[in-house]
């Protein structure tokens, strides 16, 4: 068998595909309010023949649709959240459509549609007799803030899966090989009295106080963890006029290390920081666990499976306007960012790429046996089937993600690796559908590797953060 039907299905749904891309780029919409861009998606499934579940985890924006029956079971995800205060127009100057307002900083537009047209084509497979099994689209909300796939593990929606394939938009191509941090989300509100902060302070207690103190014990932390965990926050609320006494005051806590066990070890501290600045500003709190998640583990034998389909395909069809726009965008990136993002890169590959506005190329990984300083919840799902996701080339060389220059790209020529990354996942499902060797292959490499079976970091009350929105 030959893969023609994935590459044929996806090329006859290009424009479609690309349109996609861009309705969801002009409609962004925060985690677990994507109810247009998630509607598209699950709509345009159901369309297709899927079967489609949605509200999946307690979550408006989830869904889940299924094609075909029986053995192998491959998941393909899809993401669509967008991020606050981004909003950017097609243009290599900072100009928003909208102060203020959401915007794709990280691409998210580009990746639910390419992981689309790879389920969309590996249907077409499956009906045409190609292939034997069930393909399964994951729509994902709410990345940004680690929520959607750790409540849809909870749910036990990925427990039947032999494999899943993802990808996620970056500056260069290459399989993602490297470990994440694991990561708890807390926010804590303090109680205290209200007061007249001039005339009778003496008669309140400073809500506010008990979260400037408990910032300050974590701050004393930071010595005494290791150094690759990370310990951030914000505060929400810290009160209103400032001759009132704060009643009320709230901050919002990430707790990142390289395991759960570590991560659980220094959010008990944390926790008893919080009991601490309680007791000494007399004052209550309640504690908020909003989400939680694993570190990432890479499937080696997946992992090679799509480098091979990456090569197969080549670099990104970008043509001399898209080069010409990416240069102007790189025009505005300062030289350090440039020079830190592509560090990671071997010498040369990073010599190659410094020269170029876009490098489309694939190459093999460079981040394997590293621990990268951010989280995903991805890795949530790689704790219960083998894994394996890519980066793919939707910007110009050295751009950060969650940056203005990134949301420009997003909005144009960032459409092409949205098809470039169907063709991928698309022609890797396929090898997993026709190889059963390498699913068993995969499986056993699960087993070895993972300590233990996985186990949700949710506490059983805790609920999807509907109001709870990441930058």
């Amino acid at each position: 068998m030959t893969k023609d039907t994935i590459q044929t299905g996806i090329e006859a749904r290009r424009t479609e595909l690309i349109s996609l891309t861009r309705s969801i780029w002009e409609n962004p919409e925060l985690g677990l309010e994507e109810t247009k861009s998630a509607g598209l998606l699950a709509d345009r499934l159901a369309g297709e023949g899927f079967t489609v579940s949605r509200g999946v985890g307690g979550m408006e924006t989830a869904f889940v649709a299924t094609y075909g029956e029986g053995d192998p079971t491959i998941g393909i995800l899809g993401e669509y959240d967008a991020l606050p205060g981004l909003s950017q127009t097609v243009s290599a100057t900072r100009e928003p459509v909208e102060e203020g307002a959401p915007g794709h900083g990280c691409g998210h537009n580009l990746f639910g549609v390419g992981s689309l047209g790879a389920a969309l084509a590996v249907k077409d497979a499956i009906e045409a007799g190609e292939l034997d099994g069930t393909v399964r689209y994951y729509g994902c909300p709410a990345e940004e803030t680690l929520v959607g796939k750790v409540y849809m593990a909870r749910a036990g929606v990925f427990d039947d899966l032999d494999a899943a394939l993802t990808w996620h938009p970056s500056h260069v191509s290459a399989p993602w090989k490297g470990r994440s941090l694991a990561m708890n989300s807390v926010e804590y509100t303090f109680s205290g009295e209200s007061a007249h902060a001039a005339d009778s302070p003496e008669s309140g207690r400073s809500a506010l106080d008990a979260v400037e103190l408990m910032n300050l014990g974590g701050e004393f932390m930071r010595e005494h963890v290791s150094d690759d965990a990370r310990i951030h926050y914000t505060i929400t609320d810290g009160g209103g006029a400032p001759n009132v006494v704060p009643a009320e005051a709230s901050v919002w806590y990430f707790v990142r290390a390289p395991s759960r066990t570590a991560v659980e070890r220094i959010t008990s501290w944390l926790d008893d920081v919080a009991e601490g600045a309680a007791l000494m500003s007399q004052t209550s709190f309640d504690r908020r666990f909003l989400t939680g998640c694993h570190d990432y583990i890479a499937s080696d034998t997946l992992s090679d499976v799509l480098l091979s389909n990456m090569r197969e395909r080549g670099a990104i069809d970008y043509s001399d306007a898209d080069r010409e726009f990416a240069a102007e965008l790189k025009e505005t990136i300062a030289e350090e960012t440039i020079e830190n993002r592509l560090s990671d890169l071997p010498a040369d590959r990073r010599d190659a790429a410094a020269d170029r506005a876009l490098y489309s190329e694939p190459m093999a990984s460079f981040d394997e046996g590293t621990v990268m300083s951010g989280s995903t919840d991805v890795a949530d799902v790689s704790w219960i089937t083998p894994v394996a996701q890519f980066w793919g080339a939707c910007w110009a060389v050295g751009t950060p993600s969650h940056s203005w220059q990134a949301v420009a790209a997003n909005g144009d020529f960032g459409a092409k690796a949205a098809i470039y990354a169907a063709k991928v996942l698309g022609s890797t499902a396929y090898d997993l559908f026709d190889d059963p060797s390498i699913l068993e292959a995969a499986a056993t490499e699960l087993e070895e590797t993972r300590p233990h079976e996985y186990e949700s970091p949710l506490p059983e009350s805790a609920e999807p953060p509907a109001d709870m929105d990441v930058s």
